[in-house]
């Protein structure tokens, strides 16, 4: 962590160290399944095109299962790794920002597009995971030093710019499908970064 960071923890004894860690374990173990369980499932689903499905097409279907619960896991590992970011470092922005992506994963697990209580709850909760996933992405530069400070900005700002053009259809030549992944694999490489980073730079 920067030496800021280090600080407020070394200010604070009545937070334990170890929150540090299981923050980035969390958020590096629910980044990396997802990331695992989003392969599984487009493999295990029939016909599936990366270029013209929408991810959440996997939802339905023989991969249902895989990709529900991948995702699902997800939004729960990143609630529980956002309320121990707070207790470590208390940046409530970062914090809510990451809380926010997770509750938003979560209902995207919970509310698949066609099941019975799909469309909108779906639409909201995708929308919700995607952009607060990459303004989290911007916002976490505070807690770091350079190199990590350029790569989460420039994730972040890739994947909401991803997110405006997948909004408004321009796809680039990449479908509908492959502007969605744009959003996702930039914020899922920044949880697995970051999340390996605070494992490794929290105090012991």
């Amino acid at each position: 962590m920067s030496s800021s960071v280090l600080e407020e923890l070394k200010s604070s004894k009545s937070v334990p160290p170890r929150y540090g860690k299981m923050a980035g374990l969390l958020l590096f173990v629910g980044a990396a399944q997802f990331v695992v369980g989003l392969i599984l499932a487009q493999a295990r689903h029939p016909g599936y095109n990366v270029s013209e499905n929408f991810i959440s097409d996997l939802g339905i279907g023989p991969a249902a299962v895989i990709f529900n619960l991948s995702v699902f896991v997800l939004g729960v590992m990143g609630v529980l790794s956002a309320y121990f970011v707070q207790r470590s470092i208390r940046k409530p922005l970062v914090a809510a920002f990451l809380g926010l992506t997770g509750l938003g994963a979560m209902g995207v697990g919970l509310f698949p597009e066609a099941g019975v209580f799909g469309g909108l709850a779906h639409t909201v909760s995708s929308l919700v995971t995607f952009l607060f996933a990459a303004l989290w992405a911007i916002a976490s530069y505070t807690l770091r030093r350079p190199p990590l400070t350029y790569f989460s900005v420039v994730l972040g700002i890739f994947s909401l710019a991803a997110l405006t053009l997948f909004a408004t259809r321009n796809y680039l030549g990449l479908g509908q499908g492959g502007m969605e992944l744009m959003i996702v694999y930039p914020v899922m490489i920044w949880a697995i970064a970051f999340g390996g980073y605070l494992m490794n730079h929290s105090e012991e």
